[in-house]
């Protein structure tokens, strides 16, 4: 099991979902990764930790009042230990603040952004609540990439953002443009995808990828559970790939290495 306690800035370390139907995705997401879940109460608007095998690996909520009918999605947070720097390289970098640093009571604060090629995403600075607490392991976090039809300006803002080193990959596919970030000299710990003409319609956004041990039979059980199977299972060089949707349309990626 490979629990973290911890993670250095820039690192992906959180993802929480906006549910409309709360129950669907609670049965939904047990269904396909045996997830438990754990309310916070009213006065923290209902926000429901995930959790695998008593280890808090994700989150959910409903629809805040104030966002009126907003649509489901995962959300990514990057790690930062200094939220005020962070939101201060948003503006340098050419990004947009949407929720400006704000406390969670006793468990940390964070921001909300939007990037300049348009991609949302969010910077998490740990009080009590250090991120996932499973990383990489079957049902939880293991990567997240930016999709992105500006990659120039994409690499440019999180270089600044966070210092990230990159490096491209080479996929093996015609017109495959695939960046890995890493931070100092250490594995890379997020990616940048390049969109084509294919991802017409589909906005820039940050792609979240949970861990299984079998993608193909995650995939039936999205697919049984009540969700979508939009592309694949397929191999790529880092794993077998499907991209799936939840009964509530968020969207994220399976894999298994």
């Amino acid at each position: 099991m490979v629990e973290r306690m911890g993670y250095i800035d820039g690192e992906p370390c959180w993802a929480d979902v906006v549910a409309p139907d709360v129950p669907a995705a609670q049965w939904f997401y047990q269904a396909v990764f045996g997830w438990t879940f754990a309310d916070t109460g009213a006065d923290s608007g209902h926000y429901t930790m995930c959790l695998k095998n008593g280890r808090i690996v994700a989150g959910m909520s409903p629809p805040m009042p104030e966002t009126g009918t907003m649509p489901a999605a995962w959300s990514l947070y990057l790690m930062s230990h200094d939220l005020a720097d962070t939101a201060d390289r948003v503006d340098e970098y050419g990004g947009r603040i949407l929720v400006p640093p704000m406390e969670i009571p006793q468990n940390g604060r964070m921001l909300f952004a939007t990037d300049p090629s348009g991609a949302t995403f969010g910077a998490w600075e740990p009080g009590l609540h250090t991120g996932s607490q499973l990383f990489d392991e079957n049902g939880a976090l293991c990567w997240a990439e930016v999709n992105t039809r500006e990659p120039t300006v994409t690499d440019f803002f999180y270089h600044g953002l966070f210092g990230y080193r990159q490096t491209r990959i080479d996929g093996g596919w015609e017109r495959f443009d695939y960046s890995a970030w890493s931070i100092g000299g250490a594995d890379p710990v997020a990616g940048r995808l390049t969109m084509t003409a294919a991802w017409e319609g589909v906005p820039a956004h940050w792609m979240v990828y949970f861990a299984t041990d079998d993608t193909d039979r995650a995939a039936e059980r999205v697919a049984a559970a009540g969700g979508q199977v939009q592309h694949g299972p397929f191999d790529s060089p880092h794993g077998r790939i499907a991209v799936v949707v939840d009964p509530n349309e968020a969207v994220f990626t399976l894999i298994s290495r």
